[in-house]
């Protein structure tokens, strides 16, 4: 039986995952910081699954910890799914750097520090698929959320450059960008409907697109083409938009 190991375990996103993985037959391995919620999440999902579920303790900021954290796994993962992330308050992180600096380490240094473990594991055994959710954020700086889309960006370049490396070793990395979705991290956003996921059908594209091996994978599949356009705009007229 395939084990998966989803970091960030508590999220909408990440318990949508979880439960697909699970009706799929894969064993579960869930890592999170918060062991109170992170229990009736595991516990639901034997319950509803019948799937076997380990629950262990993970902070994505306390980087020292994380070769001992990787080294306990009483089973070691076939694939990691990177799911923890931090959307700050661009207004805050002008004048506050506490700010920026929690939304860098959680987006980007965090998952750096985890990934590079997991990927001398997966490069030694020669298999393995690494999942990084990522954002379209960082596809192009925007007024409204540069400090959360530049560390996604620098995200986006880092699994690229890790796909790139472990492509010979047989190990797989695959970038998830998803667009809008409706989870607790944007409940309080008026969001379109026809551009807005829900949980389950960016679940749904990550499982699939790690089946079929895809590099990067757009949720919902028009923000591909939404990115290109916005990528394509001129400067000389994009600093001028309310973006």
């Amino acid at each position: 039986m395939k084990n998966v190991l989803i970091l960030g375990a508590t999220s909408n996103l990440a318990q949508a995952m979880a439960k697909k993985f699970a009706a799929e037959g894969w064993s579960l391995s869930l890592a999170a910081r918060n062991m109170e919620l992170l229990q009736p999440v595991a516990s639901d999902l034997q319950v509803r699954s019948k799937a076997e579920v380990q629950t262990v303790e993970f902070d994505a900021t306390d980087f020292p910890s994380h070769q001992g954290f990787y080294d306990s796994l009483t089973t070691k993962p076939d694939a990691v799914i990177c799911v923890f992330g931090y959307m700050g308050d661009q207004l805050i992180a002008r004048t506050d750097f506490d700010e920026v600096r929690k939304t860098i380490d959680v987006n980007y240094t965090g998952a750096v520090s985890i990934l590079n473990v997991v990927a001398a594991d997966f490069e030694k055994r020669g298999h393995g698929s690494i999942v990084g959710i990522s954002s379209v954020a960082g596809d192009r700086g925007r007024q409204s959320n540069y400090i959360y889309g530049s560390a996604k960006a620098g995200f986006t370049a880092y699994l690229a450059g890790l796909r790139n490396r472990l492509f010979k070793s047989g190990a797989h990395v695959m970038t998830v960008k998803p667009g809008f979705c409706r989870t607790k991290m944007t409940e309080s956003l008026e969001l379109p409907a026809a551009l807005t996921a829900s949980p389950e059908q960016v679940a749904n594209a990550v499982f699939h697109g790690l089946e079929k091996r895809r590099n990067v994978v757009y949720t919902l599949w028009m923000w591909r083409w939404i990115m290109l356009v916005v990528q394509h705009i001129p400067e000389v007229v994009f600093k001028r938009l309310e973006m």
